[in-house]
């Protein structure tokens, strides 16, 4: 692991989306979400029925990572999440997810769900540090390329942040 790097965590906001899609579209150019995904989103994150929490990372000058998730009923579901990748291997990642499941315990959520590509061995070992463990597939989920995904579940996700060591 290199050097945990220093960044402020904190709510995404309107004006963030086009640094986000910035690095949405260079970590995930065959599938980057949309600027309507994200307002659409964003639009659901505040409020008195608000269900999602995003957050971005944030260093002096530039945003370099940011996350989402979704609540519905007990069950949370993470979006995104997406660390640039000059500061993969930092911690920055496990800060995110961290942030994401303290969101999942403040919306009383009994699991998390999340997938993620098969061939993505990096942020498979990061949510098993948490906890999650693999329940399924879904064939062909990721498009282009036809790439499965892997289906992670975590129950108990207030729990899981306690003990785990998150650098950075």
């Amino acid at each position: 692991m290199t050097e945990p790097v220093t960044c402020a965590l904190r709510e995404m906001r309107w004006w963030d989306i086009d640094s986000v899609l910035e690095l949405e579209r260079d970590l995930f150019p065959e599938d980057a979400w949309s600027r309507g995904m994200f307002w659409s989103e964003l639009a659901h994150a505040r409020g008195p029925g608000a269900n999602r929490r995003y957050v971005v990372a944030e260093d002096a000058s530039r945003i370099v990572g940011y996350a989402g998730l979704v609540a519905t009923g007990e069950q949370g579901d993470v979006q995104t999440i997406a660390v640039s990748r000059e500061l993969w291997g930092t911690g920055l990642g496990a800060r995110l997810l961290a942030e994401l499941l303290r969101a999942a315990g403040a919306f009383e959520c009994a699991e998390v769900m999340l997938e993620c590509r098969v061939d993505n061995v990096r942020a498979q070992k990061l949510y098993e540090r948490f906890g999650f463990e693999p329940i399924g597939f879904r064939r062909g989920y990721y498009q282009p390329g036809n790439v499965d995904a892997l289906v992670m579940r975590l129950t108990a996700p207030e729990n899981s942040v306690q003990g785990t060591e998150i650098n950075g």
